[in-house]
């Protein structure tokens, strides 16, 4: 067998350097553990950047999968297929939307939800000069479309020229959005929680406002829901939090809980004067083995109470952090709901995650202060206990 160093510098030979990534090359995962391939075990509040929500290794998602890879894998959207209608049907009772696109990631989610506002608003008035309303420090993926709307100058910035027309304005600052609004405004776009730019929920007062801005000026609403969806704030989507619902919203990682996939989704009034046929595609979007991966994570949502789970456990996991940032001196602040939580450090937070991956823990930053949590939402409160004492121990040295 060959060394953790010798698989590290194959891969550092044969693959692209866009990631520093950490020092381990992963065999196997269970339940909220990883192992590395020389047998050391890791308690996950990372899930694959909040992505297997169900845990590693849960037998009846694994049976589900294995079972559709015996019949078929992927047949294009020249034809129907029976997992992708069941999936349809299922996040349409979860997302309370009306049309669903399949993606094959969250970053197509958002290049779809971009290109069904531009076409919306294009049909309302022909023009092609539209202007979409973006967030600073919002994050919405890498591919031109949503770099565009991505508030962050960092990522932006070598590959200008991007999509023309985007204007940014200040999270859970209503006035700054408003002052932005003309009359050639289609959209705007946010996530529900912000993730990457700091854990940060919408204000109640904030996403209402919102709405009835977007309500009085046909302006459609688009919510990122790729981060802080699929249960993860204690709700199926966070909007529903607010009871403030999108036009348009994105959906993708845990959905999927490992199989890469995502959907954008319309209501019918979107829906029936935005895309039609030849406007959007994908080869991969909707094959029968995402969209089974799709159909039973949302069965086992339910069967296994995720909602519930995520509620009392996200409640512990804030008192938990809230009692650490009290004694903590350099912790500055402490935000989130649910199972996506942030501690903002008044120092680099690096040096405390690699001493907390010595020690067997898994975290990730959210820029370069800022620790987030973001376990499978089948934590429960022994595994919160046991990340704070890592956590703490990390911390004091």
């Amino acid at each position: 067998m060959e060394t953790m160093k010798e698989y590290i510098d194959e891969a550092e030979a044969a693959l692209l350097h866009t990631y520093n990534r950490y020092q381990i090359v992963w065999d196997k995962g269970d339940g909220m553990y990883m192992y590395d391939i020389e047998g050391k075990k890791y308690l996950d509040f990372v899930a694959g950047i909040a992505v297997f929500a169900l845990g590693y290794n849960n037998k009846a998602y694994n049976d589900a999968l294995k079972a559709q890879i015996d019949k078929v894998i992927h047949t294009s959207n020249y034809y129907y297929n029976i997992p992708a209608i069941e999936a349809a049907k299922k996040l349409k009772k979860i997302s309370q939307m009306d049309r669903v696109f399949f993606t094959n990631s969250g970053a197509e989610a958002i290049e779809g939800a971009i290109k069904a506002a531009k076409k919306y608003a294009y049909l309302r008035d022909g023009s092609t000069d539209h202007e979409i309303i973006a967030m600073n420090h919002s994050f919405h993926g890498r591919t031109l479309g949503a770099l565009s709307v991505t508030g962050n100058p960092h990522y932006r910035e070598a590959f200008e020229p991007l999509i023309g027309g985007v204007k940014f304005a200040d999270f859970n600052d209503f006035d700054s959005v408003k002052a932005q609004v003309t009359d050639k405004t289609c959209a705007i776009i946010m996530e529900t929680v912000q993730g990457e730019g700091g854990i940060y929920p919408a204000d109640e007062a904030f996403l209402k406002d919102i709405r009835a801005l977007c309500d009085q000026n046909d302006i459609l609403l688009i919510l990122d829901e790729i981060q802080c969806g699929m249960g993860r704030t204690g709700y199926m989507y966070a909007w529903q939090k607010y009871g403030v619902k999108p036009d348009i919203m994105t959906t993708a990682k845990a959905v999927g809980c490992g199989v890469p996939v995502g959907a954008f989704m319309l209501t019918e009034k979107v829906a029936a004067h935005s895309l039609t046929s030849g406007d959007h595609g994908t080869t991969y979007g909707g094959n029968p083995l995402a969209c089974a991966a799709i159909s039973k994570v949302i069965d086992l949502f339910e069967e296994m109470d995720i909602l519930s789970n995520v509620r009392q456990t996200g409640d512990y996991l804030y008192e938990r952090l809230d009692a650490l940032a009290g004694k903590c001196p350099s912790i500055k602040a402490h935000r989130g709901i649910g199972l996506i939580q942030g501690l903002e450090f008044d120092v680099p937070v690096g040096d405390i995650i690699l001493r907390a991956l010595d020690k067997g823990l898994l975290l990730i930053n959210a820029g370069t202060n800022i620790i987030r949590f973001i376990p499978p939402l089948i934590a429960t409160k022994q595994d919160v206990d046991d990340m704070l004492a890592i956590l703490e121990e990390s911390i004091h040295e």
